[in-house]
């Protein structure tokens, strides 16, 4: 029988590549993402390189609703998800007090509660059908504090925590959770958080590489999944070093960023 899988954030980055993936292995889709033209382009260059069913659903998931609104909609289509990746993510870059609440609430809700939430109404049915998988996108920053994406860090914290715990909770049950944690990845994502120009370039990966290191990591039941070796030793930096020395070296490499993204507005204003 075909299995099928449910990712979220699938109009493009890490999502619509690991979407591609999935595909040329034989998964039926079901991509969701709130850029609704986007998704339907993604389904669209999808359906002509693959021979899959492959669904979409346009969905807010900063939204409280969010995850049962996806569930409503599987159910009214009687899918069963074998595999969920909840891949969805944006930061909030700058100082904390200076940062606008209501992206960061909705960052939080995305990161932490929808994640949550979808992963709680799907996993009772994987475990019922012996089988199933769960990839939880994170990010190297989860090993870290992070100033001036203070609350971008705590979030992605969460993640990598919550999906250790659940690895743990579902042995024995057929049930495999992997947390990713990559670095730098080429997509939109620094653009969204107005840090597209980043000080330090060398260690930024291609998405399609990083959807294949967790598809197989997932594969092989690794719970931490961290693509790459300068990636690998920041997550290992912490175990070397006091939380407020790497709180300090990560601060400084912000403040970098923060000042030359003021003086590119300040150059633009002129």
């Amino acid at each position: 029988m075909t299995e099928t899988a449910l990712v979220t954030g699938a109009a493009g980055g890490i999502g619509l590549e690991f979407c591609k993936l999935l595909g040329q292995r034989g998964y039926n889709l079901v991509m969701v993402d709130l850029n609704e033209e986007g998704l339907n382009t993604a389904m669209s260059t999808l359906s002509q390189e693959l021979n899959v069913d492959i669904k979409t659903f346009t969905q807010d998931l900063s939204t409280e609703s969010a995850a049962k609104s996806i569930v409503d909609f599987l159910n009214s289509n009687s899918i069963d998800i074998d595999l969920l990746f909840n891949n969805a993510g944006f930061g909030n870059f700058g100082y904390f007090a200076e940062s606008n609440w209501g992206k960061d609430r909705a960052m939080l809700q995305v990161h932490m509660v929808t994640t949550t939430h979808l992963t709680k109404l799907l996993i009772p049915g994987m475990i019922a059908r012996g089988k199933g998988y769960i990839l939880n996108n994170a990010s190297v920053a989860a090993f870290v504090p992070g100033p001036l994406m203070s609350t971008y860090h705590a979030s992605k914290s969460y993640i990598l925590n919550f999906t250790q715990a659940l690895a743990n909770e579902m042995k024995g049950t057929g049930i495999k959770a992997t947390v990713l944690c990559p670095g730098m990845t080429k997509t939109n994502f620094a653009k969204a958080n107005g840090n597209d120009d980043p000080n330090i370039k060398f260690n930024i990966m291609d998405s399609d590489y990083v959807a294949e290191y967790a598809f197989n990591a997932l594969m092989k039941g690794k719970v931490v999944a961290v693509p790459g070796f300068w990636n690998q030793l920041s997550a290992f930096l912490p175990r070397l070093l006091s939380r407020n020395t790497v709180a300090n070296m990560v601060g400084n490499i912000q403040r970098k960023n923060h000042a030359k993204r003021a003086d590119e507005k300040a150059t633009k204003a002129l």
